[in-house]
């Protein structure tokens, strides 16, 4: 995702409400008229943090360092929506921590919010095959072995897979052709599916979400992979690192310069339809 489609998306209101709302008790307390205020039932430097503050803050940066890493965050859209939730609940212990009134109105606010705004998703044009069983993605795979597949295996509820979603759905939409396509399958559905291409989907897994490219219905690639000591490498899913890990620019020029030629079942059904005429 470019800066330029980055800062589109921040502009919407679901962005710039929640960062309003993660920052809200820093900006309280360092308005001296807003604090002057709000925190007069505090004492001496009722407009500077305190110890418990700092270390509430503090903790809160650890945590949104680690669960953006875990979950794969690779832009600035990615990493704010990640930390949402973190620093919500630090703010509400912030707001509590000064007066228990206000830490109950800033609950009943985020709960008004998540109500009103939800988070944006990707609008824009797809060529994604969902695969609704997994013996019709067998099949699939099976039925014209001339045919590319890109298949990114996923749940609903794993953050990174959500976060990968629309990168895979805009690649979708560049590199489509009739012989390089993009598919994706639910394993939360299919276990079997999970234990055929050993991809674990539990809560904890750190293969979620896998994309495999199959080529003559075998797989050739895939990522996130181990290394010859079997330890899964940590593959960040981003637009750019897909691109080159499957070396889809390569790949949709030889798509292109030997496109899918009619099958000889379906020369003949076109020549009797032909004679019909």
């Amino acid at each position: 995702m470019t800066l330029k489609k980055e800062l589109r998306l921040l502009a919407k209101p679901y962005y710039w409400v929640n960062i309003l709302i993660s920052l809200s008790y820093l900006i309280s307390k360092k308005t001296i008229p807003i604090c002057s205020r709000i925190f007069r039932h505090r004492e001496e430097e009722m407009c500077e943090l305190d110890s418990r503050e700092t270390e509430i803050l503090f903790f809160l940066l650890i945590i949104i360092m680690i669960r953006s890493r875990k979950t794969g965050s690779v832009t600035m859209v990615n990493y704010l929506s990640s930390s949402f939730l973190y620093t919500k609940v630090a703010n509400g212990i912030l707001w509590a921590y000064s007066d228990f009134r206000y830490g109950l109105g800033f609950l009943l606010l985020c709960v008004l919010v998540g109500m009103i705004l939800s988070e944006p998703t990707y609008k824009g044009p797809e060529h994604i095959t969902y695969f609704r069983t997994a013996q019709a993605f067998e099949d699939e795979l099976a039925r014209d072995k001339r045919i590319n597949w890109l298949i990114c295996f996923y749940t609903v509820w794993n953050p990174s897979c959500v976060n990968f979603a629309p990168v895979f759905a805009e690649l979708s939409a560049e590199y489509n052709l009739d012989n390089l396509k993009f598919g994706k399958i639910d394993i939360g559905r299919f276990p079997e599916t999970a234990q055929k291409y050993r991809i674990s989907d539990s809560s904890f897994s750190r293969q979620l979400p896998t994309v495999i490219l199959f080529q003559n219905g075998k797989e050739v690639e895939r990522r996130p992979m181990a290394d010859a000591k079997g330890k899964l490498q940590k593959f960040f899913f981003s637009s750019d690192n897909v691109r080159a890990a499957f070396g889809l620019n390569n790949l949709y020029k030889q798509c292109v310069e030997n496109p899918l030629k009619p099958s000889k079942q379906q020369q003949q059904i076109s020549a009797n339809a032909k004679k019909t005429n």
